[in-house]
């Protein structure tokens, strides 16, 4: 079983240990609702600890495997592209998670890009109120 299918699997199960299997201890993910990367195994865990709680109906519906550039170093990694479909409260969800792995075989970078707009912002706000309530980020400001 590849890199891929483990972490299809993982997320599949909802299996955070599994996850932490296949991370390098510098994982970078970046998201579609933050600019800068989620960075370090740490972090990354705990962001996977709340999507996996956030999104509902969550599925992987197609897969391409390749090559691609990465956003860290520029340089050209073998890549994986799972597509999903999901829902955030009322939002439907269409996204790809792309997936960048060391020599190892292990997920050293992870982009997720999602559509439309209005689930993106519906994404950022169930996945800050996640953060803020395990601890992983600050409160907004005013609240």
């Amino acid at each position: 079983m590849n890199a891929a299918d483990r972490f299809r699997a993982a997320v599949d199960d909802k299996d955070l240990t599994a996850l932490d299997d296949l991370f390098t201890e510098d994982i970078r993910l970046y998201s579609p609702v933050k600019f800068t990367p989620f960075e370090g195994k740490p972090m990354v865990l705990g962001l996977f600890g709340v999507l996996l709680r956030t999104f509902e109906d969550f599925r992987y519906v197609g897969d391409y495997t390749g090559t691609a550039q990465t956003s860290a170093d520029g340089t050209s990694a073998p890549s994986a592209v799972l597509l999903f479909r999901a829902r955030v409260g009322d939002k439907e969800i269409h996204g790809i998670d792309l997936l960048h792995l060391d020599d190892d075989g292990r997920i050293k970078e992870f982009t997720v890009m999602v559509r439309p707009q209005s689930a993106v912002h519906a994404l950022g706000e169930a996945v800050l109120s996640g953060l803020v309530e395990d601890g992983l980020a600050p409160a907004p400001a005013g609240q």
